[in-house]
């Protein structure tokens, strides 16, 4: 990145779902069977495309405010006992996910995770990943009023690491996770593991793109992870 005159970052952000693991289609699935048994089939790309928000945000992209008033928090029970039971066993981390982490914390590199999932699925998912010893601190949809695309999660991130947004950077694969990141001036690298398109994810403001953590880890040296002279 010529002209990149930034410092190390001294922490990294990480989103989970479609970052690290890959879940972003068991999850469109899940929201899937849940929403048919309300009586609504939308189009799996589309339920797809929000996957990334919490469901404080993706709710109301397929129901009406009335309808989620009416058997909003019934849908969303059964979408998180569906999600448990028949496609978290499925979850699989991505290439190198704990390689990765560990080159961070070896060059002295805090790691966050913030993620718009709820707090009881968040130890779960460091297990997969195997990441529970390496993190430093973690923000769900639990720890903020609204979840991506607004900023709440990453600032909360952000006060307990206690940074401003120029000394981390954040790492994930939806433009959810770039617009959150831009509102607090956190910038963001994109993944494409998680399916997002690199137009997509270069407009939504993603200063660098990698193809999963295993590339990054392979790329460091010239990410925007790493240090820049003036």
């Amino acid at each position: 990145m010529p002209g990149d005159n930034r410092l190390t970052p001294k922490a990294i952000i990480f989103d989970i779902d479609g970052t690290l693991l890959d879940s972003v289609d068991l999850h469109a699935k899940a929201w899937a069977q849940a929403l048919k048994k309300y009586g609504y089939e939308p189009a799996l790309a589309d339920i797809r495309a929000q996957i990334g928000k919490g469901s404080d945000q993706l709710l109301p992209v397929f129901l009406t405010t009335a309808e989620i008033k009416t058997f909003g928090k019934a849908l969303e029970k059964d979408r998180a006992d569906m999600w448990r039971r028949y496609y978290l066993p499925l979850v699989k981390p991505f290439p190198a996910v704990r390689a990765l982490f560990l080159h961070l914390k070896l060059l002295g590199q805090t790691i966050a995770l913030a993620s718009s999932a709820k707090a009881d699925e968040l130890d779960r998912y460091k297990e997969i990943a195997d990441i529970g010893d390496l993190v430093e601190t973690s923000t769900t949809s639990d720890d903020a009023d609204q979840s991506k695309p607004h900023p709440d999660i990453f600032a909360v991130a952000l006060e307990r690491l206690k940074l401003r947004p120029d000394e981390a950077i954040a790492v994930g694969d939806t433009r959810w996770d770039a617009e959150a990141a831009a509102k607090l001036g956190l910038k963001t690298i994109g993944l494409l593991c998680g399916g997002s398109a690199e137009t997509t994810l270069r407009a939504a403001g993603c200063v660098a793109i990698y193809r999963d953590p295993a590339d990054l880890l392979a790329n460091y040296d010239g990410s925007p992870l790493a240090k820049r002279s003036g």
